[in-house]
């Protein structure tokens, strides 16, 4: 376990130091677990998340299409018109981006609105790395908001036996939707400080732009619409959703070319796929199930249970904090899966355990560049535009973004459901 420990460590540490490296270094890192062992033959392919892959590739495709009909610069155009300043068009952005995460997946979320918000940025000429990284921290904030925002969040339905109304009124008490609701101002009020020098007015003209094609626009409709409608199907396969978009990407590219008739019409979509994140995915993909087979995340998370004492608010306090910390390096998707049945067990308020998990384990993921798929797919847009995003420049507004969200939460959750 100490070896598996030692790699994963020391890979994260060479991404951050080598960012521009990330994918090579994440694919080397998996195939050592693999050849040394520590990741079994007969493991590899259940450690990764295929759904992931196909969503991210399928949603990519869709959403070139998406742009080539220029629909993003008449929603961009729209936006400038309604919004006063860039700081306030910054906010606007990243909380539409929260409302739709809260029932779309994050990935799925940032791919569809990064291009509005480049559009903007491109017209009134400002740098689009803060607003990026804002859409997609806002992103992974409103996952744990209902139970279809996030895979953590229908495990965790599935484990205590929650329905979507749950998520709203649990026990007799307003939710953890409320608590992430809390987590979203408080947010707000740090994006509006973060981008409080970007006072320029916003000149306001006409719509000009023609949208050529309205189809894209109804398959990413469609795909919002279908990947709502999945989250309701009990015991669906793991890739629903990764096929959802994958076959709306082939629809688009067969209409595409019956209109077009060209080549291009159907290279184009699929060259803006960014195989390079999805190789770092697969890497992490790969290095995550070689420490959870050698055992560092159930040590962890018992090493968890034991460092509360048996105090509620110790115990509480510690699942928050530490999901946070592991959620900001590791995918939160193995460690909640190992926490949920180890917290049913504690015989200490499962709920506000339970709800501490989840808060925590979501909202950790922004605190760094890779601690999330979301936040992946945001720096591979920005990546592919000709913006390379630096650590200190997803901390910048990650690390204040995490602590205000969470503390917002952490508290509101400790008063309604460990107090009274």
């Amino acid at each position: 376990m100490i070896y598996a420990l030692i790699l994963f460590a020391l890979t994260y540490v060479f991404i951050l130091a080598f960012s521009k490296y990330r994918t090579y270094i994440a694919l080397a890192s998996g195939v050592l677990f693999i050849v040394t062992g520590m990741l079994s033959l007969t493991n590899i392919i259940p450690a990764i998340d295929f759904n992931v892959l196909l969503m991210i590739a399928g949603s990519m495709g869709l959403v070139q299409l998406f742009i080539d009909s220029k629909m993003p610069d008449l929603l961009a155009e729209i936006i400038i018109k309604k919004v006063k300043n860039v700081q306030m068009a910054a906010v606007a952005l990243a909380l539409f981006a929260g409302v739709i995460s809260a029932f779309v997946d994050n990935v799925a979320t940032v791919l569809m609105i990064a291009p509005v918000a480049l559009q903007i940025c491109k017209k009134l000429k400002t740098n689009p790395v803060p607003f990026i990284i804002a859409i997609a921290v806002s992103s992974n904030l409103q996952g744990a908001a209902t139970l279809v925002g996030d895979t953590t969040a229908i495990m965790l339905g599935g484990e205590a036996k929650m329905t979507f109304m749950d998520f709203f009124w649990y026990e007799g008490k307003p939710s953890i939707f409320f608590a992430v609701e809390l987590g979203a101002v408080a947010s707000a009020i740090i994006l509006a400080w973060i981008f409080r020098k970007e006072k320029q007015p916003i000149p306001k003209q006409e719509t000009t732009t023609k949208v050529t094609d309205y189809v894209p626009t109804y398959l990413l409709l469609i795909m919002l619409a279908l990947l709502i409608g999945a989250s309701f199907i009990p015991n669906k396969p793991d890739i629903t959703n990764g096929l959802i978009c994958c076959v709306l990407l082939v629809i688009g590219l067969v209409y595409n070319f019956i209109k077009n008739r060209t080549k291009e019409s159907v290279t184009g979509p699929i060259g803006a796929i960014d195989f390079e994140t999805l190789g770092l995915l697969l890497g992490l993909f790969l290095m995550i199930g070689g420490i959870k087979e050698q055992g560092v995340i159930d040590a962890a998370a018992q090493l968890l249970a034991k460092l509360g004492g048996g105090n509620e608010f110790i115990l509480f306090t510690v699942i928050v904090w530490f999901s946070v910390f592991i959620s900001a390096f590791i995918d939160n998707i193995p460690y909640v899966a190992t926490m949920l049945p180890i917290i049913t067990g504690l015989g200490i308020n499962p709920t506000l355990m339970y709800f501490g998990l989840l808060s925590g384990a979501t909202l950790g993921g922004n605190i760094t560049p890779i601690g999330a798929s979301a936040n992946i797919t945001g720096t591979a847009i920005l990546r592919k535009e000709g913006h390379e995003v630096r650590n200190k420049d997803f901390f910048k507004i990650g690390i204040p973004f995490t602590l205000a969200a969470v503390i917002s939460a952490y508290v509101y959750l400790w008063i309604v459901y460990g107090v009274l």
